[in-house]
């Protein structure tokens, strides 16, 4: 049997109705291993091609056939604004087959959450952090929840690979069917898998099952791809370029944005809140000097949801061309109807987020779009030769050369020592179950697959750290119990995400909160959020309330840090981008002027042949080409093990680009300095300053040191990839 013939018949008739001649690739292979195997399923395919339904036709099929007695499926998507874009996407089609639909976070009424603990069936729609307070606040419910959950679905899956957000997925996940006695097939679904056996592994973790990855044959996409490049004042490196007349403070790379979104529906992607902010204020006064009416939304994490919502109702009607600003946000798969263009300020950290932000285009036929705009500002004659690179330029280059070539994506990050999220997910657990014995608690938490590199010693030193600082306690029945302190930390819903986040503030105009900031200034100041100016009038510390009224004018916004994780992959390919003569068809006129100039300067100085460059006396500049966490070992590297030796001084790193500094040795001293170093057995806790603690995730502060130390330096720093360098540097 086929798998249309295979759907519900509700299901065909939605096919019929929409005028489907045929299954999508995807569609069938989904249908096919959902129906025909009892194992997980990763589904990747571009973005649009329809794997929502993909999984959820064979699902729900599944489901209609044999109604569940609890929810049957429940799907885990990262963003609250994905899972309501879903539910009205699902909604109607599940009510003719009869199948409930329900959601569960921070904006659902408590009234639609009661119904469903009334009755629990069909579809349940959450985000981590909602799946985590329900288990915390509800766990006397959750057999009754989910004692015949059939599947989780993943939405979203690339963008857990990474990071602890993911690690606390997998771990809820296990705990619920532990809790409610099932096991049910997990499904992954996602248009950017770099390394789909190691996502695999990763989305099959604790269950007992393999993982079907079926390879899909899509047909070749045309994309409509450029990349220019502006300095912020005149010249520009194609001095042929033209410049109308710019407003005070701008540059001529936002008046291209704004003289090529007039008329059109698009997307301009910042990679920080700060410059989506400053980008927003800008071409809002474009829109002033140029007597027009304003055409521009914000949309981003720290807006609040009715900004957010009011950008994305004005994105999905078809008879407004608007343009909104924005971050990540935006980056995954929420339907905002059908976009024209999308813009990249400056080059994204991740090919698999250019790969996404593009997506958003090219829905209904249209070939997908996206235009790279790279600001830099212009150098000045004592500059030296790293500060004239254009590092965004190459770092966008390589992205979109690394997809074309290779069809490349970042693989999961694999190898952490997640203690964070093991203190996270220990005190989820006791707050919820309430007393047991240490060895219950192990028992329950220690096992879980995401913490199989974890020792029970290690475990033992984080439990006795706990008891010490008063994070959990001994009862007079000797089992433990969440202490005082430990209250404080569960009782907050700041908890249930594992994420690092910053003390916020609240910002409110009169009756209406425009959204959040960090480290709010003193009255009198001026703020910027939700694309516009504020002074601020009063700011109420204790309730952490910040109260302002608008004003004319611009100032830089402050949302807090945000670091870029590059791969040492993307940092190669920069190299081969400056030591290339190849033409990239994306590249406009100024851009390839700049690239050309680029690369001539870099074989001048010989940084096209050599990681070392010198730079006059004896101060050189090393660039090593690699990723975030290799490079953060080189770092610490050549400061323990090589600065007393090669007399090493005055480090100035730009992570993860390159590293100043001045050598008392020759170069050739140096070099063998590194050979021998490299050769000499190596701990990664020797990486470690004396006596330091570096906090790296959302909870290491509450962490004994020895754990917070050992997990950096065996879980963050990459340090065979930094050996493996180091030996190719000091052979040369």
């Amino acid at each position: 049997m086929d798998v249309f013939s295979r759907y519900a018949p509700f299901i065909q008739e939605f096919i019929y109705r929409n005028n489907w001649e045929s299954l999508r690739a995807i569609q069938a292979a989904a249908g096919d291993c959902i129906f025909n195997t009892d194992q997980n399923v990763l589904l990747s395919a571009s973005t649009a091609a329809g794997k929502t339904e993909a999984a959820f036709f064979p699902i729900l099929t599944e489901l209609y056939e044999n109604p569940p007695s609890s929810v049957g499926c429940l799907y885990i998507a990262p963003l609250k604004a994905l899972i309501n874009d879903q539910f009205i996407r699902l909604n109607d089609l599940c009510e003719e087959g009869e199948i409930p639909v329900w959601h569960w976070h921070g904006d659902v009424s408590s009234s639609h959450k009661r119904k469903l603990l009334k009755k629990p069936s069909g579809i349940l729609q959450i985000t981590p952090e909602s799946l985590e307070a329900l288990m915390l606040h509800k766990h006397g419910e959750i057999v009754k929840l989910f004692g015949d959950l059939r599947f989780v679905v993943i939405d979203e899956i690339h963008s857990m690979l990474r990071g602890d957000r993911g690690g606390q997925t997998l771990c809820l996940v296990e705990r619920l069917s532990r809790m409610a006695g099932v096991n049910p097939r997990r499904v992954g679904l996602s248009a950017t898998i770099g390394d789909p056996e190691a996502a695999g592994r990763f989305l099959s973790a604790g269950t007992g099952r393999g993982t079907v990855i079926p390879k899909i044959e899509t047909k070749g996409v045309t994309w409509r791809l450029s990349m220019e490049h502006f300095f912020q004042t005149d010249p520009q490196a194609d001095d042929s370029t033209a410049v109308t007349h710019l407003p005070p403070g701008a540059d001529p790379g936002m008046e291209y944005i704004f003289d090529h979104t007039r008329g059109r529906k698009c997307l301009v992607f910042s990679n920080s809140r700060e410059e989506c902010e400053a980008v927003t204020s800008t071409l809002r006064q474009y829109c002033e000097v140029k007597h027009e009416p304003d055409r521009f939304m914000i949309h981003h994490g720290n807006l609040s949801v009715s900004y957010r919502e009011s950008a994305e109702e004005a994105m999905k009607d078809e008879d407004q061309a608007v343009t909104t600003c924005t971050t990540a946000t935006l980056e995954l798969g929420i339907d905002i109807g059908r976009l024209e263009r999308a813009f990249q300020i400056d080059a994204p950290f991740t090919v698999s987020a250019f790969l996404q932000r593009m997506g958003r285009t090219g829905r209904r036929g249209a070939p997908p779009e996206m235009w790279f705009v790279m600001r830099e500002e212009h150098g000045e004659a004592r500059d030296m030769l790293p500060e004239t690179v254009p590092w965004k330029l190459l770092q966008g280059a390589a992205l979109v050369q690394l997809y074309l070539e290779e069809r490349w994506v970042e693989p999961p990050r694999e190898g952490k020592l997640p203690y964070s999220l093991l203190y996270h997910q220990t005190m989820s657990t006791l707050a919820s179950c309430g007393e047991m014995t240490p060895a219950e608690l192990a028992s329950r938490v220690l096992t879980l697959a995401y913490f199989s590199r974890i020792t029970k010693d290690d475990y033992k030193v984080l439990l006795q750290h706990l008891i010490e600082t008063d994070h959990i306690q001994w009862t007079e029945g000797g089992g433990l119990i969440v202490g005082l302190a430990g209250e404080k930390i569960t009782n907050s819903f700041k908890f249930y995400a594992v994420f690092q986040e910053n003390e916020e503030y609240s910002v409110r105009w009169d009756s209406q909160e425009l959204g959040t900031i960090v480290k709010p200034p003193p009255v009198g100041d001026r703020i910027a959020i939700a694309g516009r100016t504020w002074v601020v009038e009063e700011v109420d510390v204790k309730h952490h309330q910040v109260y302002c009224s608008p004003i004319k004018g611009r100032v830089p916004a402050y949302f807090g840090d945000v670091a870029g994780d590059i791969h040492t992959h993307i940092l190669e390919r920069m190299r081969q981008v400056l030591r290339e003569d190849k033409e990239y068809f994306y590249l406009l006129k100024n851009a390839k002027a700049r690239l050309l100039t680029a690369r001539r300067q870099a074989r001048a100085a010989g940084m096209d042949r050599n990681y070392l460059v010198p730079l006059g006396g004896k101060m050189y500049c090393l660039f090593p080409w690699l990723g975030s966490y290799a490079f953060l070992a080189l770092e610490r590297f050549l400061r323990l093990r090589c600065a007393k030796r090669a007399g090493l001084r005055g480090f100035n790193s730009v992570r993860p680009y390159y590293i100043q500094f001045t050598i008392d040795a020759a170069p050739e001293e140096f070099f063998e300095i590194l050979r021998e170093e490299i050769e000499k057995p190596l701990d990664p806790m020797e990486l470690l300053y004396p006596k330091e603690v570096p906090v790296f995730d959302k909870y290491d502060d509450l962490l004994p040191e020895e754990l917070v130390r050992k997990g950096f330096a065996y879980g963050v720093l990459d340090v065979e990839e930094m050996k493996k360098r180091v030996r190719e540097i000091s052979r040369l």
